[in-house]
């Protein structure tokens, strides 16, 4: 166990933490992080060197929102750094306001048929079976659950849902999520993963969990024999930040994608902590030499304490532009807005549908150049045709328009060829 009284090192990493005495067989036990949360204002404070009136703050806070963080996780973080990535996605901080937001921002409940059921898209539902989780991010769209749960956490409870679910032949999809699915106890985990696939009409499950994350030795023999039995099963896991793609994260989806389970992966677009091109870069293209789809890029949600952690959705569009085209299409996510009040998620993406006419449209490339593109039988432009304008595009009337100045375009293009022409008509 640990002690207050660790000294703590200059620097982060396991072997430099104060777990660093740490035997390496206690320190990848699952139950042993558990056991060893950081979840005391006083223990959070003498780590983190915080001044007393912040640690007053965390304290006051606990009141309304929940925290806790594995030594796994907690060992990520730059301590001299304030503005630390990681710290900003898991320590509670004075910047929390518990008066601003929503507590059910996606009204969630509006929708709910049973505990822990919510049935808002035609063919699926959402199955909530516990508000646990080992550690506690602080953008959770679920804080609600933290103080009243609302999830489905006893057997009574379970089969009310999964009862409704029976009925309803509709429901082919069910996504399992949380809290974090996989905290629960095995027998538990089971039972939900049994019952479900006894239901004909249900075709495969879906695991919301950030366990690969915040705990990745959670992925262990037993459990992966759990997951093996009810197939199939899809797992969205939730990385947010390169500085999360950790050898441990690493074995942990190697291990469950070894098992047939697809990986995909939905992160949050957070104010200080990935909202840059070359952050979101790194991190989905870490994830698929880790075999994780990026899946969906979230907009972060108007839930309550959380606010300082929003951006603005344009910064969302800018990211999206200077991906596409710049890196493989496997590692480009889909960026969503799941919208107040249960209209659900919304694609948001940069418009590359310039304009239209009978037979032709006008599509701009991820380098801004615009091209002429035939609709259906209509014959394809003449290279030959200068085009000076959009308007002669829409007409036919040359194939492409390049913005002046494009050195990506011209490095894979001869310019001296009459085709290519500037934006400004000259050739």
């Amino acid at each position: 166990m640990e002690s207050d009284k660790d000294p703590l090192p200059a620097g982060w990493g396991k072997d430099v933490s104060p777990w660093k005495d740490v035997a390496q067989s206690d320190w990848s036990d699952w139950q042993w992080q558990l056991r060893n949360l950081v979840r005391t204002p006083e223990r959070l404070g003498q780590l983190l060197d915080l001044p007393p009136e912040e640690v007053a703050v965390v304290k006051s806070l606990q009141r309304e929102f929940r925290w806790g963080i594995t030594p796994y996780y907690f060992s990520l973080i730059d301590r001299s750094d304030p503005l630390d990535p990681i710290r900003r996605l898991i320590v509670p901080s004075s910047n929390e306001d518990p008066n601003e937001g929503l507590d059910d921002p996606l009204s969630e409940k509006d929708d709910q048929v049973a505990p822990g059921l919510t049935h808002r898209y035609p063919d699926r539902v959402l199955f909530v079976v516990t508000s646990f989780c080992t550690s506690y991010c602080r953008f959770c769209i679920r804080k609600r659950n933290w103080k009243h749960s609302d999830a489905a956490g006893s057997r009574a409870e379970l089969d009310l849902a999964l009862d409704y679910i029976r009925a309803h032949e509709e429901v082919r999809d069910v996504l399992v999520s949380g809290g974090d699915p996989l905290t629960l106890p095995l027998e538990q985990l089971d039972y939900i993963l049994g019952e479900l696939k006894k239901i004909e009409h249900v075709e495969f499950v879906r695991i919301g969990s950030r366990e690969p994350v915040m705990l990745p030795m959670r992925i262990t023999d037993d459990l992966l024999r759990v997951l093996d039995r009810h197939g199939p099963i899809w797992l969205n896991t939730h990385f947010n930040h390169p500085r999360e793609l950790t050898p441990e994260a690493a074995k942990a989806t190697e291990r469950l994608a070894r098992l047939g389970i697809p990986l995909g992966n939905q992160t949050v677009l957070l104010r200080g902590i990935n909202d840059d091109v070359d952050t979101l870069k790194a991190l989905f293209q870490g994830l698929l030499r880790m075999r994780v789809r990026p899946y969906y890029m979230y907009q972060a949600d108007p839930v309550v304490g959380a606010f300082h952690l929003r951006t603005s959705v344009w910064k969302g569009l800018e990211i999206m532009e200077a991906l596409r085209g710049h890196t493989t299409g496997l590692a480009v996510p889909t960026y969503v807005v799941d919208a107040p009040g249960g209209g659900g998620k919304i694609p948001m993406m940069p418009n590359y549908f310039v304009s239209a006419s009978p037979g032709r449209l006008v599509l701009r490339n991820f380098e801004g150049a615009m091209f002429s593109y035939p609709d259906g039988g209509t014959p394809a432009a003449s290279l030959d045709l200068p085009a000076h304008s959009v308007a002669d595009l829409a007409a036919g009337r040359g194939r492409r328009l390049v913005p002046e100045g494009n050195k990506h375009f011209a490095r894979r293009t001869e310019t001296s060829e009459p085709h290519v022409i500037r934006a400004n008509g000259k050739r």
